[in-house]
């Protein structure tokens, strides 16, 4: 009998648990892939083009075995019921987003056929791991502890199967290359090559001139690594190793967070601060978008966005904090800009991350907690490395100004072509005047509970 495998954000055949069971209990499968309108056209650019050329590379891996990606277009529910005519079970991996939760629920209940349903998105579904009085977790620490103890069981590969060799509609045209090598052959490769750097991974994972990070975050959005996968092949022989893993427990604590949560991919998590009086600052919002807001760590990530389809994490939080904070613009703002031009956008992740640096979410920083621009990049980009990769106008300023370039002389700026305002921006906002502000409006939401929500 016929199997029906579907593949979502899965792109791989090994350390993928619908597959597997897929290849264990038919002889013969069908490889689908839907195209969601809702979803496609909902895309950044980066993402969209990057979505493709894993789908074309994953089309060549099952080529290999003498099968075809089968690719349809439409409503996942009208497909999936229109192709599950020949097979005796669909088989997939769950996604734990509000709309793929409801999506998978309407395509269960359309087929009449068995629908066995795996978590290999996860290392641990959002359904299995609880407090000791049932309730899922809020708060990082806990959920890692339980997380650590709780067994997994290993990574698989798929059993020999035939593969139908029908390319359906095919892979829809578009132009661009994607910003990664595509496919799970490449996606191996950039693990290898991060495991040169892994065990320095907790202490220099925050400094974005040495970018020592895994980049892996990419591969796990699209599944062409598996989690499990990656956890097994770094291991926890180093402070390192186990730092990265730490991360992987992050990317479950904020699938649960949304799964057991959805309206916080539009509401914050804690409700008084739904009450916070942003501003509409179009003006800001654009200086943030285009790197132009006369911050220097904060410009050079937002350009590093713009021009890779990603960005260092701890910039990332720089970046979060000043559109915040500094520019008391609605967090909603920049969690969407961020899921339009991020190549490895989940929603979970990027609305979980925004949340944080808010103050707003499960287990985030006080909303007291201000990032200052300047002392992070003097920090976490000391010799000025990153800056002058992403702002080449700076790029001849002595170090010392080089996160505040205001603070040099005429002499300083003129010999190193900078004309502040000109060449450069001058700060759209100042930092000490934005924290005062900022901290206001935060404790204005707190004590006045009868105001209404923002909408």
């Amino acid at each position: 009998m016929t199997g029906l495998i579907l593949f979502r954000r899965d792109f791989r055949l090994d350390d993928n648990p619908a597959l597997s069971a897929a290849t264990s209990n038919h002889d013969s499968l069908i490889a689908l892939f839907v195209i969601d309108p809702l979803l496609w056209e909902g895309s950044g650019t980066h993402r969209r083009v990057q979505l493709r050329a894993h789908l074309e590379a994953l089309d060549k891996a099952l080529a290999e075995q003498g099968g075809r990606l089968k690719v349809r277009r439409g409503r996942p529910v009208d497909v999936v019921a229109e192709e599950a005519g020949p097979a005796a079970a669909i088989y997939w991996n769950d996604d734990y987003s509000p709309y793929a939760t409801k999506r998978d629920e309407a395509v269960a209940a359309a087929v009449d056929i068995p629908v066995h349903r795996f978590h290999g998105n996860a290392v641990h579904s959002p359904a299995e791991i609880f407090t000791d009085s049932g309730t899922p977790y809020r708060v990082f620490t806990p959920y890692y502890k339980r997380w650590t103890a709780e067994p997994w069981s290993p990574p698989e590969s798929p059993d020999p199967a035939r593969i139908g060799d029908d390319p359906g509609e095919g892979l829809p045209a578009i132009e661009g290359d994607p910003l990664l090598a595509p496919g799970e052959d490449a996606a191996f490769a950039r693990l290898e090559d991060f495991l040169d750097r892994i065990d320095e991974y907790d202490e220099q994972r925050n400094r974005p001139d040495l970018d020592r990070t895994s980049r892996l975050s990419a591969d796990l959005k699209f599944g062409t690594l598996g989690p499990r996968r990656i956890i097994e092949t770094a291991g926890d022989a180093s402070k390192g190793r186990r730092a990265f893993v730490r991360q992987l427990c992050w990317r479950d604590f904020y699938a649960q967070i949304m799964f057991h949560s959805p309206h916080t991919a539009v509401r914050a998590m804690r409700p008084e601060y739904d009450r916070v009086a942003w501003r509409d600052d179009s003006e800001g919002f654009a200086a943030w978008q285009a790197g132009a807001t006369g911050y220097p760590i904060v410009d050079a990530g937002m350009r590093q966005l713009q021009a890779e389809g990603w960005m260092h994490n701890r910039v990332r939080m720089i970046a979060a904090s000043f559109l915040v904070k500094d520019l008391l613009i609605d967090w909603r703002r920049g969690e969407r800009h961020f899921r339009d031009v991020l190549v490895d956008a989940d929603l979970a992740q990027n609305v979980g991350n925004w949340q944080w640096v808010a103050g707003t979410g499960a287990d985030a920083a006080p909303y007291f907690r201000v990032f200052n621009p300047i002392a992070q990049g003097r920090k976490f980009d000391p010799n000025g490395d990153y800056v002058r990769r992403y702002v080449p106008e700076l790029a001849g300023l002595d170090t010392r100004y080089l996160h505040a370039p205001w603070e040099a002389g005429p002499l300083d700026l003129a010999a190193a072509g900078i004309d502040l305002g000109g060449t450069y921006p001058e700060p759209i906002i100042d930092h000490a005047f934005a924290r005062e502000r900022v901290l206001a409006a935060y404790q204005e939401a707190r004590e006045h509970p009868e105001r209404d929500a923002a909408p």
